[in-house]
């Protein structure tokens, strides 16, 4: 039991917060995602660029669809939340997603796809860990470079790429809205 919880304890706290430190100045090299695309014969199209090389028209689009409150909350939009989780319960509807682009980026960082209690749980741990240790540019940067955007494209690079033949620094307005309507 004692080992068990060792290790635990090991992957729980210290192995995160060194890899966080880490990637809060080195490139990601892969995820959880595409190491199991790797490994299932998936395509992996994956290339690094800086926030200098990918177009502010994506940043902005990005934020824009995806956590309109990202300058704002410190990891967790808790009014998104609220929202959600009432529309579940009082209204019936199906539960829906709030989760900010930290929270995003701790999950593409970090675990695999699949949806579960305990995965939220390890997310939010993990997401509270990348915005004490990690600046919004950052988290910003990381996101756009590991988000599978379809069809076995991880980051803005690739997927500006494949889609458009330009690299991420090239995007026009009207393809960045396009890129950033392609994330789940």
């Amino acid at each position: 039991m004692r080992r068990i919880l060792s290790v635990l304890f090991f992957f729980a706290l210290p192995a995160p917060v060194i890899l966080l430190l880490i990637f809060r100045i080195l490139p990601v090299p892969f995820t959880p995602q595409m190491a199991i695309n790797f490994v299932t014969f998936n395509p992996v199209h994956y290339s690094w660029r800086g926030m200098g090389e990918i177009s502010p028209y994506l940043q902005r689009a990005v934020i824009g669809s995806e956590d309109q409150n990202f300058c704002n909350h410190h990891g967790f939009d808790w009014k998104e939340i609220d929202d959600a989780w009432r529309d579940y319960t009082k209204r019936h509807k199906p539960l829906r997603g709030a989760s900010t682009l930290s929270q995003q980026t701790a999950r593409e960082l970090f675990l695999t796809p699949v949806r579960s209690f305990v995965r939220k749980g390890v997310e939010a741990w993990l997401t509270v860990l990348i915005e004490g240790l990690w600046p919004k540019q950052r988290i910003l940067t990381v996101y756009l470079n590991v988000v599978d955007w379809g069809h076995g494209n991880f980051g803005a690079e690739a997927a500006s790429q494949d889609y458009f033949g330009i690299p991420a620094e090239a995007l026009s307005r009207a393809q960045a809205a396009r890129l950033a309507a392609v994330l789940p």
